[in-house]
């Protein structure tokens, strides 16, 4: 689909209009560089006529250092142009890099689940990349040119109105075409940029997975995949480089006949005219002629990339219109531990497939739920309801009585801690890993986190404190001192209720029981559910929630099920918990 003309406009005045001054002073300075190399040949005509009229005279000096004066000045402001144009470009193109990065946080887990990183990089990058070149050169170079090739009819009109009106019939029949091909060449090269997102999304997760993929022996099934999308990828390319060549002959062609119609304009006027239209006229007409290749060739060398933009406007548009199918609320919430419920609530990833159905039970505020059950029976999908990453098809999930659907998202977050076995640590400091990069957080609060989590000694052995930089992914960390970090960012916002998403199960028995004080801390005052697949983890649980293929199997007091011998739960505190699930 063709981009409205109204889609530049929008574009161009949303993120150039807080830089209207700078835009205003690049397009003087453009302005100015179009006025210089209009009266270059200006001053060469009066020069060839003073020579051939009077020979060797003072004025040629003077003449030939004007030239010399206007091309030297024409250099300079045309570097200050390209630095103002590539500040005013990048500025830009940087916020709407921003308000990309902030729209795709307000979308929903559907999409993100749908989307891999390796896409939302090449979409929110490579794509507003291609519009940097938009705002620093395909704007404003395509402005002057256009300004360019007017000033250059003009001149021929002062020359003679049929040498004007015969370079502006073929301007007009150049544009024209260029216009048509326009609109042919989008398509391919949107298709081409779909395949680029497609194979960085695929290089980027295997990439994350790169141990996983050798260790089991997948890596040429992966090559194979790898190989499959280049040869996807390689034909769209090909392909719209190929309608792009075309493009090129058909105007090398055209502007080939363009010079011959100089020319040929210019030896008619000069024999029906000798004394006006001069020899230094015809050199004049002559350097016109070179000067409206300079707009020609630079409008067809920017086709390719007003294609790719064309396409990545597009693309970010389709981005920016993407809505989440969760509707935010106002309401907020209370400080202090809270009361979770789940009335009736049946929930599937797709309509046809519920993952957990008929869900009621009722957590009072400061008690902890333990929640088991086999791989797949719908656990980890119960705590994503509480954060509402999704919202159930029937039933309601509700905090203090009040349904998340009527409650600020942001705001219900910024209630709930969750913790689950993949911690995920940044490659910055200390600080930034527990702010989230929040520089309004006092030190102080940072340190009796670290404090109440048990990593005092810990920060102590760091070498510049909060400053100290954690490598990638938390290379150089336990895994228990990556769970204890995880714990330290929950101390540090205070939630009400707290969610533990099998935070323990890959961790060895002496560092689970390192964990164990620092838990008693945590769920002291607060809402919790405990999901594990460890007996000693529940233990702490007041009530237990055994579910089975996403319904509840079991539910109720801890002591009185385990008190129960009849029970589900009397019979995992038996034989463990693996050996009854499985």
């Amino acid at each position: 689909m063709h981009t409205p003309f109204t889609r530049y406009i929008i574009l161009l005045s949303t993120y150039l209009k807080p830089q209207w001054r700078r835009s205003l002073l690049l397009g003087l300075l453009i302005l100015l560089t179009i006025g210089l190399q209009l009266l270059s040949p200006q001053i060469l005509k009066t020069f060839i006529d003073a020579a051939l009229a009077h020979g060797v005279s003072s004025s040629l000096l003077l003449i030939a250092l004007a030239f010399l004066a206007v091309l030297l000045l024409k250099q300079g402001l045309s570097i200050a142009s390209t630095y103002l144009g590539e500040y005013v470009a990048w500025t830009a193109t940087n916020q709407l890099r921003s308000d990309l990065i902030a729209h795709c946080l307000t979308l929903d887990h559907a999409f993100h689940s749908s989307h891999t990183s390796g896409e939302m990089i090449e979409r929110v990058d490579g794509d507003v990349n291609a519009l940097a070149n938009f705002f620093s050169q395909l704007f404003f170079q395509l402005f002057s040119n256009v300004l360019l090739l007017f000033g250059i009819l003009i001149m021929f009109f002062r020359i003679d109105w049929r040498a004007g009106l015969g370079v502006t019939l073929y301007a007009a029949f150049f544009l024209g075409m260029l216009i048509i091909l326009n609109k042919r060449l989008i398509p391919y090269w949107k298709a081409q940029r779909q395949a680029s997102a497609d194979f960085y999304g695929f290089l980027g997760e295997r990439l994350a997975g790169v141990e996983d993929i050798r260790t089991n022996g997948a890596v040429t099934a992966m090559m194979r995949r790898f190989l499959l999308l280049l040869r996807t990828w390689f034909p769209l390319t090909y392909r719209a480089r190929m309608m792009d060549a075309r493009f090129s002959i058909v105007n090398f062609t055209t502007i080939a006949a363009g010079f011959f119609l100089i020319f040929l304009l210019g030896a008619y006027l000069h024999g029906l005219y000798p004394t006006e239209v001069t020899v230094g006229t015809i050199i004049a007409m002559y350097n016109y002629g070179l000067m409206l290749l300079e707009p020609v060739w630079a409008i067809q060398d920017h086709i390719q990339d007003l294609q790719q933009v064309e396409a990545c406007i597009q693309r970010v548009n389709e981005l920016l219109l993407m809505t989440s199918a969760l509707q935010d609320g106002q309401r907020t919430l209370s400080d202090g531990a809270l009361k979770l419920a789940f009335r009736d609530v049946t929930f599937g990833y797709t309509e046809t497939q519920p993952v957990v159905q008929d869900i009621a039970l009722t957590v009072e505020p400061g008690k902890v739920l333990g929640i088991v059950g086999r791989t797949g029976s719908g656990k980890t999908t119960l705590a994503r309801l509480v954060f509402r990453f999704y919202d159930p098809q029937h039933g309601e999930v509700c905090i203090n009585d009040i349904p998340l659907q009527e409650l600020s998202i942001r705001d219900l977050r910024q209630h709930i801690g969750l913790i689950t076995q993949e911690v995920q640590l940044f490659h910055a400091s200390v600080r930034d890993n527990l702010t989230f990069f929040n520089p309004t957080i006092p030190d102080t609060a940072i340190l009796s986190a670290l404090h109440e989590s048990g990593l005092g000694v810990w920060y102590q052995s760091l070498p510049q404190g909060l400053e100290s930089r954690l490598g990638p992914g938390g290379e150089g960390l336990s895994a228990g001192q990556a769970q204890l970090l995880a714990f330290a960012r929950i101390f540090l916002i205070n939630p009400g209720i707290v969610v533990l998403d099998e935070a323990s199960s890959r961790l060895d028995p002496i560092t689970e029981r390192l964990l164990e004080q620092t838990m008693e801390k945590l769920l002291a005052g607060r809402t919790a559910i405990i999901i594990a697949h460890r007996l000693t983890t529940v233990q702490r649980a007041h009530d237990i929630l055994l579910l089975e293929d996403g319904k509840i199997g079991e539910y109720g007091a801890r002591e009185a099920l385990a008190s129960n011998p009849t029970s589900r739960f009397a019979q995992l505190l038996k034989h463990g918990l693996t050996e009854v699930l499985a």
